[in-house]
């Protein structure tokens, strides 16, 4: 029998009936396939598919190239001498060579580059710290300072009723007498 002939249903013999039940198409369902789902993963941003957005980068201007770029002749510096060179900014406050502000104001006094910078805490603080010894550390914790690596004076507002050694850079004379007479101590730390 031809291949390509048709064959009738009824001449079929039960072995051809088997292939031809075979041949029959099924209607074709798609699958997801796995370059669909790696492509969707890349989706996802990164430092590897950043783009600047549009018009954030522009071309080099070309400079001295004759009047009709537009950018010819004084290469867009506009004049000749100081302010055409390169580095013509000037200090903050030039007024074109006019004497500035800040030379014909008057001036008074000075900035002592030694003075020395405490931060305060008074007796009537360290009454409430139920502690036998306060440093710095624990004044730091408590919220009476705000850096323990920075001086500390001790003050006399206030009065002391139960014996403490206090650990301070500095004691007003006042402090120091009040925390002797409750019983305790005033230990300066050395400052650096």
């Amino acid at each position: 029998m031809d291949k390509k002939t048709p064959i009738k249903k009824k001449q079929m013999i039960p072995a051809q009936e088997k292939k031809a039940a075979k041949q029959v198409k099924k209607p074709a369902v798609r699958k997801p396939k796995a370059k669909a789902k790696a492509a969707a993963a890349v989706l996802t941003f990164g430092l590897h598919n950043l783009k600047a957005p549009f018009g954030s980068n522009h071309r080099k201007k070309i400079l001295g190239r004759g009047p009709s770029s537009g950018h010819g002749k004084t290469s867009t510096r506009g004049s000749k001498g100081q302010t055409s060179r390169t580095g013509r900014d000037f200090y903050l406050g030039f007024e074109g060579g006019q004497t500035p502000l800040i030379r014909r104001f008057p001036k008074r006094g000075f900035t002592n580059i030694f003075k020395k910078e405490f931060q305060i805490v008074n007796l009537e603080s360290l009454a409430k710290i139920n502690q036998d010894i306060i440093t710095p550390e624990l004044l730091e914790e408590k919220g009476l300072i705000k850096n323990k690596e920075k001086l500390v004076k001790i003050l006399g507002l206030g009065e002391l009723k139960k014996a403490m050694t206090v650990k301070a850079s500095a004691f007003s004379k006042q402090a120091a007498d009040k925390i002797i007479a409750a019983g305790g101590k005033a230990q300066v730390i050395p400052v650096p």
